[in-house]
């Protein structure tokens, strides 16, 4: 059985812990139509990074900050169908509180509220895209989530569903395990480890370390 010892555990969310890829498709694709993109690119992009990033990546003559506040505002109002993946809550509640945190490429209202929709506790320590200058598939995401753990980065591991954030965590100079929620297996092959799902992760307290096996 696979196995690694970490210090610290840094989850993504949106197809990490909660699945909320109907909505999230649903707002992008409709943001698509609206200023002439292709649904289906836009909506492969928008996966795994911040909002304000994919607007200036694929609509640069648009207001970024203003379309910001509007994808955040469309993406709360439709995030009626969030569910939690299997195994995510019991996973969390095996671990000690400060030991592990998010780090979301989505805006930290929209992250509260997913997690309250979805019955999950708001963590002590998370990372959002409202904290960071540089979002994934830049290093600092999980640079900053390592530091409010107060751990050095190669002692802690990232939980990923997209590749900037399999891509994120490496150059930050972590482990990464990816499940494969939101890409294909062919697009997360960067990740130290590919889980089937949430589900097989395990956690075992041993003194200072977390030993997960899979």
């Amino acid at each position: 059985m696979p196995s690694l010892q970490v210090q610290g555990i840094l989850f993504d969310l949106d197809g990490v812990l909660i699945d909320s890829t109907a909505g999230v498709t649903r707002v992008w694709n409709d943001w698509a139509i609206r200023h002439g993109l292709d649904p289906d690119t836009t909506a492969h992009t928008a996966h795994g990074r911040r909002a304000i990033d994919t607007v200036r990546l694929l609509a640069p003559a648009l207001d970024a900050d203003a379309e910001l506040l509007d994808l955040e505002r469309r993406e709360i109002a439709d995030s009626y169908d969030v569910k939690v993946f299997p195994g995510a809550r019991s996973l969390l509640t095996s671990l000690p509180p400060l030991r592990w945190a998010i780090v979301t490429s989505g805006t930290r209202a929209l992250a509260r509220h997913r997690l309250e929709v979805a019955g999950l506790p708001i963590p002590e320590r998370m990372i959002t895209g409202s904290d960071i200058t540089h979002g994934k598939p830049h290093p600092e995401p999980y640079q900053r989530g390592a530091d409010l753990l107060g751990l050095a980065p190669a002692t802690c591991v990232a939980v990923e569903d997209a590749p900037s954030g399999v891509r994120s965590a490496l150059a930050a100079g972590m482990p990464v395990l990816a499940v494969p929620t939101t890409y294909p297996t062919r697009e997360l092959t960067d990740a130290t480890a590919l889980l089937p799902s949430l589900a097989v992760l395990r956690a075992t307290i041993l003194g200072d370390c977390i030993q997960l096996n899979w």
